[in-house]
């Protein structure tokens, strides 16, 4: 499913109105009967209720307005607060404003502080209110009365419904202008904006409905957006059925290097999980002095002592045997708990530089990385990168504050800047990929918020790649899986308190969900 900018958005609407030639004024009432039979079923009550719309001057104001009109006829009760002069409403929501006065709705004109304050006492006594303030063009913060009115709204702690966007919030990136309605649900037009499903946005957006309001599909098709939400039926299409005769020399050989003094841990996950999801083989590639202990933590998976230095980090004469252990292997997982030894730095530039088969890079291995981001370039290979944000803000030269900021901006920078694939992890992952493409995966859940996820997230997708899938679907299907495992977790164990290792576990039986659905 597409994922839409503002100008995006504004394109589909220019193209459907004088291209197509479906009338704007029929787009508005598609989408305020829409919003109105949605808000119906979030409100089972509505009838019993006084309903409170405010409005702004744009079309976001007039879908509000038909929505007014459409609970007015149910014999609800509905008043309409306008943040503006009635004079300065044009177009379509001047028509739909002044469809309102002969149905006996009332509408108040709010245009600045004096009036809201003279109103606050009646504004009070509504149970739910309708946001139609500001649509999706918002990029600057919310001043004046109208950041009063918000503030007002949020404050009473009252349910309110959202028109396309809640007011506030930048529809592109999800951060808050200032202020923003905290909306209990919303109902958007044609599809979802980025802003309703990264965070912060996602926070205030509550349940979101996507109304149909006529807009072909040609017509999306032809400004053709780059961002995606993850689609659990278009991922069903991805994963491949097993050959009955097959066998773990055809299901592919994986090799992982990982761990150090007190990060044992990483590398088991790591290699535990790509065998968990589907790899035939993987040999664990540690510190000498580790081995031992991997060889008790981990039962399927193959282990392999690599030279190490007097602090028994990874050390750059491991590279003779890691030449050897590459030959067969599909893929190579590299960084859950290597550490940042020098001498484990210029092993991990000279491995890029050898190796001719998908790569996987993760944690320590990333702030290697980041020293010197530009060998990414230089390689003719396919590369996963998985930072949280801290990792890609070393990555970009920037805070992770900033990479939050932006989360789709930045991913899609690295991605594109040095033909890779991002997995910029946490809450409503982003994987950015070479050509520009951006999905949202939408499963996962705050219990993940636990140590070692990242590990297996990064076995689980480099399970994938050795298995044969393509980069990008391997990305989809480990990012989506591992979320959605740990969403079967937070139901049926609680909503947090669960195991990096217990969503490892789960991954069978989601891939089985996945099949059978």
């Amino acid at each position: 499913m597409y994922l839409v900018t503002a100008k995006e958005m504004q394109m589909m609407d220019q193209e459907a109105i004088r291209n197509i030639g479906i009338p704007g004024r029929v787009l508005m009432e598609n989408a305020g009967s829409g919003a109105f039979r949605f808000m119906c079923r979030v409100f089972p009550d509505l009838a019993e209720k006084s309903v409170g719309v405010v409005a702004g001057r744009g079309n976001n104001g007039g879908d509000s307005f038909v929505m007014a009109r459409y609970l007015s006829q149910k014999s609800i009760s509905v008043k309409v607060y306008l943040l503006c002069e009635k004079d300065s409403v044009q177009g379509n929501a001047r028509a739909n404003l002044d469809l309102l006065a002969p149905l006996g709705v009332p509408v108040v004109e709010i245009p600045d502080a004096g009036a809201f304050k003279k109103q606050k006492a009646a504004m009070r006594r509504h149970d739910i209110w309708v946001d139609g303030i500001f649509g999706t063009g918002l990029k600057s913060d919310v001043k004046g009365h109208y950041k009063a009115v918000i503030l007002f709204l949020n404050a009473l702690r009252k349910p309110v419904f959202a028109v396309d966007i809640p007011s506030g919030l930048n529809a592109d990136n999800g951060q808050v202008c200032g202020v923003c309605v905290q909306a209990q649900a919303t109902a958007t037009f044609a599809f979802p904006k980025i802003g309703h499903v990264v965070y912060p946005g996602a926070a205030h957006t509550g349940k979101l409905d996507i109304i149909d309001i006529g807009i072909p599909g040609l017509v999306a098709d032809n400004i053709l957006p780059r961002q995606f939400v993850l689609e659990e039926d278009v991922l069903r299409d991805v994963l491949q059925e097993r050959d009955p005769n097959t066998h773990k020399g055809r299901t592919g050989h994986l090799l992982a290097i990982a761990g150090s003094p007190g990060k044992s841990g990483a590398a088991a996950m790591t290699a535990t999980a790509a065998m968990r999801a589907g790899a035939g083989l993987v040999t664990l590639g540690v510190p000498k002095s580790l081995n031992t202990v991997l060889e008790s933590q981990v039962t399927e998976v193959m282990t392999y002592a690599l030279p190490e230095t007097t602090d028994h980090m990874l050390d750059t004469s491991a590279m003779d045997a890691l030449q050897d252990l590459l030959i067969g292997k599909s893929c190579l997982a590299i960084g859950p708990g290597i550490g940042t030894a020098e001498e484990t730095k210029q092993l991990l530039f000279r491995l890029l530089e050898k190796i001719a088969m998908p790569v996987v890079i993760d944690a320590d291995g990333l702030n290697i990385l980041s020293e010197k981001p530009e060998i990414l370039r230089s390689l003719n290979i396919p590369v996963i990168l998985t930072p949280h944000p801290g990792e890609m803000g070393r990555l970009c030269g920037v805070s992770p504050a900033a990479v939050q900021e932006d989360r789709i901006g930045r991913a899609r920078y690295v991605a594109t800047s040095y033909h890779v694939h991002v997995v910029l992890k946490g809450a409503r992952t982003v994987m950015a990929h070479p050509d520009g493409r951006v999905f949202v995966n939408l499963t996962g859940n705050p219990g993940m918020a636990s140590g070692g996820m990242g590990d297996v997230l990064t076995g689980v997708i480099a399970g994938f790649v050795t298995q044969g899938y393509a980069p990008e679907d391997a990305v989809h299907l480990g990012v989506f899986l591992h979320g959605a495992a740990a969403d079967h977790q937070s139901i049926h164990s609680g909503p947090f308190g669960y195991l990096a290792t217990d969503v490892m576990n789960q991954l069978p039986h989601e891939i089985q969900k996945l099949y059978s659905v």
